[in-house]
């Protein structure tokens, strides 16, 4: 793909993020075939609106996440600024088509992790952040069939990412924990709607934290100082719509809620 190619592709995605509207998949000459490709357009479309990047989510980071989507493994997608939300927010669902909440922990950075020639290991990564957070997203695609579009569109279009909510920084002794074990509890309208663990999430959010190190120091600039990393969600995602209140309970580590209009 040429930098034109590149700037179209990512132009027609921000113009479908920025409306809450959908299409069916980008056209032949400006569709990415490979990851380098899809990074590319992302990171374009990152400039193109105007907002700085928070951080980063991970999507398909369970086998049933990847075979819904048919992709082989994990993608990342950069979360835009203007999209993070406060504890209790309301969340428009207009447009929305995947309609769903997730639970997921998050990972604020307190030192970079810049790209290199070595995969940087769980301990190096986690020697690199500065605190844990409770988070919930609110996914969506701008592609009318999210789930035939393969891996490289998929990244393109931010891997989903759409509204966020990180909570406040638990003040718990996460580092003493086995996150891989510690339970999720989601409640919509005050029912009980799932329950998960941190497993659910590439086998440990510690394990998906550093993926995401090693993909952008692969294909982007690294991880900076302050980003928040949502490692994907641990709990099946709730299916909401408007009028609805969801809480995430992270035991220990806080409970989280928004609600939906």
């Amino acid at each position: 793909m040429n930098q034109q190619d590149i700037r179209s592709a990512a132009a027609m995605l921000w113009q479908h993020l920025e409306q809450s509207t959908r299409f069916d998949e980008l056209p032949p000459h400006c569709r990415p075939t490979s990851r380098a490709e899809a990074y590319a357009i992302q990171a374009e479309l990152a400039k193109l609106s105007g907002q700085n990047v928070a951080g980063w989510k991970i999507a398909a980071t369970s086998t049933a996440g990847q075979r819904h989507i048919h992709v082989d493994g994990p993608l990342a997608g950069c979360l835009l600024s203007g999209r993070g939300l406060e504890a209790g927010a309301r969340i428009s669902l207009a447009g929305n088509h995947m309609k769903v909440a997730e639970a997921e922990f998050a990972f604020r950075m307190a030192k970079p992790l810049p790209g290199r020639a070595a995969a940087y290991s769980v301990p190096e990564a986690l020697a690199a952040v500065a605190s844990l957070h409770p988070a919930i997203e609110v996914p969506d695609s701008r592609y009318e069939d999210f789930t035939r579009v393969g891996e490289a569109q998929l990244i393109a279009d931010v891997a989903c990412a759409c509204w966020f909510v990180i909570g406040p920084a638990t003040r718990a002794d996460w580092r003493a924990v086995d996150l891989a074990q510690h339970k999720v509890a989601a409640y919509r309208n005050g029912a009980l709607a799932g329950q998960g663990a941190g497993a659910n999430v590439l086998g440990d959010p510690r394990i998906a934290l550093a993926w995401v190190a090693n993909e952008l120091s692969t294909h982007g600039e690294g991880l900076r100082i302050g980003d928040v990393v949502m490692t994907g969600t641990c709990v099946t995602p709730v299916a909401v719509v408007a009028g609805d209140n969801v809480r995430m309970d992270f035991g220990d580590f806080g409970v989280l809620e928004v609600n939906f209009g």
